[in-house]
């Protein structure tokens, strides 16, 4: 006779987690801490998520009371980059090729079908300010905190997203995994802006892919750094040995024919807001204002367009005569560095 626990781990791995741990329903008082610390230091660069509410954000029992136990779960969304397309083009960072939340809700809900299935509470987070979902995984005994503030799994890297059950269930709970980085730094200075401050310590106010999602002006001194990043930077997870060992011990799997990992960048300043969003709609969009992907996609021409290009001329040209001051500021910027300063005069 199997015991919940092996049921709900079977569950969970059967719907498509690749790893399942269980922690206690705990409140994670050195995470709120830090979250408090950190904004206090100006650190979270005005990001609300966990930031919002540090009290509930680290307390599970604030969800569900009563609450026993943190079913969690990771699934990977580890793929190999496809070769850009032809044309200047934006890269996105690989979590965001496609929706791996769904199928990540989707295996957790069979989780917690379980749970309610023998009688216990369950509900179910993923990507949600509610609870922050690191501190669940490595309670969990999925991994340790790399100094890049990613999770990593025990020989597998980082490459996962995560979620996790709150539930009034008592499970048997992980033990706690070894940090494994030791003396690596590779993560630090492999960030192109610095954003890594410390080990295991980020300064959002740096972070590329933050910056990508906050509302307003894209920071002046860190669009050079920028390159071809749309959406989200890989460049720490990269650099991390057990990333790069896990891919040479096991190759990652080719992309797969709808992962979106490069965005023609003409296109997208040529399209429509309501072909924006139901394109890219999955994608945090500050105030879900098209905008601001438009002027990503401006930097992003800046440093890798050809300002000989008549197509990117074109594009100039149109961004140039925005009746948006935030786009024409970001292409007169993007032109200039093109060496089109004849645009920005006309």
């Amino acid at each position: 006779m199997t015991s919940l626990w092996e049921d709900v781990r079977a569950a969970g791995l059967d719907a498509g987690l690749d790893a399942v741990g269980v922690a206690r329903a705990e409140a994670f008082l050195d995470t709120r801490r830090h979250l408090v610390e950190r904004k206090a230091a100006g650190l979270h660069g005005g990001m609300h998520f966990t930031y919002g509410n540090p009290e509930r954000a680290t307390d599970p029992t604030a969800l569900l009371p009563g609450a026993r136990s943190l079913v969690v779960g990771a699934r990977s969304y580890r793929a190999a980059e496809p070769a850009p397309p032809g044309g200047p083009a934006g890269r996105v960072a690989r979590y965001s090729w496609r929706d791996h939340y769904e199928p990540l809700r989707r295996a957790l809900g069979a989780v917690a079908r379980r749970l309610e299935a023998g009688g216990s509470a369950a509900i179910v987070l993923v990507d949600d300010n509610r609870l922050v979902d690191r501190e669940a995984a490595v309670r969990a005994g999925l991994g340790w905190y790399g100094k890049n503030a990613n999770v990593l799994l025990d020989g597998h890297g980082s490459w996962f997203v995560l979620g996790s059950v709150v539930t009034d269930a008592v499970l048997p709970v992980a033990i706690p995994v070894a940090d494994g980085c030791g003396s690596c730094t590779r993560c630090l200075p492999a960030c192109p802006t610095g954003a890594l401050v410390a080990p295991g310590v980020l300064d959002a106010r740096r972070c590329l892919a933050h910056l990508l999602q906050a509302p307003g002006e894209f920071p002046l001194e860190f669009r050079e750094a920028l390159g071809d990043r749309l959406y989200g930077c890989d460049d720490c997870q990269e650099a991390c040995p057990p990333n790069r060992l896990e891919d040479r011990r096991h190759p990652p799997p080719p992309a797969a024919a709808r992962d979106e990992a490069w965005v023609p960048v003409l296109e997208l300043l040529a399209a429509s807001d309501d072909e924006l969003l139901a394109r890219h709609g999955r994608w945090y969009i500050p105030r879900r204002q098209p905008r601001y992907l438009r002027r990503n996609a401006l930097v992003v021409l800046g440093n890798v367009g050809d300002g000989a290009d008549p197509a990117v001329e074109a594009a100039l040209r149109r961004a140039l005569a925005d009746p948006d001051p935030l786009l024409r500021s970001h292409a007169a910027w993007a032109a200039e560095r093109l060496g089109r300063s004849d645009l920005v005069a006309a």
